[in-house]
């Protein structure tokens, strides 16, 4: 694996994962599937303080630097660029909006989140020029815009990554503490409850049902959205899932599942 510190040391066409580092097992898995996709595997770390509204949040954002060089050498990545703040921004920065979806659910409580992310992601690009790039489910608000965006880059998406007992692995994980990670565990609990209804009204009261057995979780929103455009679910919907958010001890925590009734693909 060769690291870069400049976009100009990597060729056009490339199998693209952006990271804001703090690496685990989840972003491994992407990293092997930019293998398998093809054998020129870019990711990058960077951690974007436009997608933070609050400077404490940024500040507390895990950073594990030796570790993550080691896990995308491992994974199968052959480039991996570690850009500076001047090559991303080199001059005032110009934030694209995210629109109407970048200011529900995640965005509702995080101004500016998804605008920042979307004018990150496009400046990747930018630089990059991936031929197609890869983002995770977990993430699914965040995949549904980077998809509207992209122009010219095939966005692949990654199942979810979970522990054993299935919480979705997340860089904020380093966060909790080990009683704080078995109180994350109410989030998978109220995914599946939701995903194990007979029908999307017994889902929706399942969701916040068992959301609520945890005192120490507190809730953001948990719905059950249409895939397509995060409208509310309806019995007629095709495509639905189930989104949760909330924060424990300060660490604020994303989940999603999608959901078994409607007419799934």
């Amino acid at each position: 694996m060769k690291i870069v510190t400049s976009a100009s040391e990597i060729d056009d066409g490339c199998t693209f994962v952006p990271t804001m580092g703090a690496l685990h097992a989840g972003h491994a898995e992407l990293f092997k599937l930019a293998k398998h996709k093809s054998e020129f595997a870019v990711a990058s770390i960077f951690v974007n303080p436009l997608q933070f509204d609050d400077t404490q949040d940024l500040a507390n954002y895990p950073r594990t630097p030796d570790r993550d060089i080691e896990i995308a050498a491992e994974s199968g990545i052959t480039h991996l660029w570690l850009p500076t703040m001047d090559e991303i921004y080199p001059s005032e920065v110009k934030k694209l909006s995210a629109g109407e979806l970048g200011k529900i659910y995640e965005g509702a409580n995080r101004t500016g989140h998804f605008d920042g992310v979307v004018t990150v992601v496009s400046r990747l690009f930018e630089l990059v020029r991936p031929k197609a790039a890869i983002f995770g489910e977990k993430d699914f608000q965040q995949l549904t815009l980077i998809r509207a965006i992209a122009k010219n880059v095939e966005i692949i998406s990654a199942p979810t990554v979970r522990d054993k007992d299935g919480l979705a692995l997340s860089s904020r994980n380093l966060r909790l503490s080990k009683d704080d990670r078995e109180a994350a565990l109410v989030i998978y609990k109220a995914l599946t409850a939701a995903k194990n209804s007979l029908n999307l009204s017994e889902a929706r009261i399942q969701l916040k049902k068992v959301c609520a057995t945890e005192p120490r979780f507190e809730l953001d929103y948990a719905e059950i959205i249409d895939e397509q455009d995060f409208s509310i679910a309806t019995d007629s919907t095709l495509n639905s899932r189930a989104i949760i958010a909330g924060w424990l001890n300060g660490v604020r925590l994303i989940d999603n599942m999608q959901m078994k009734m409607g007419g799934q693909r």
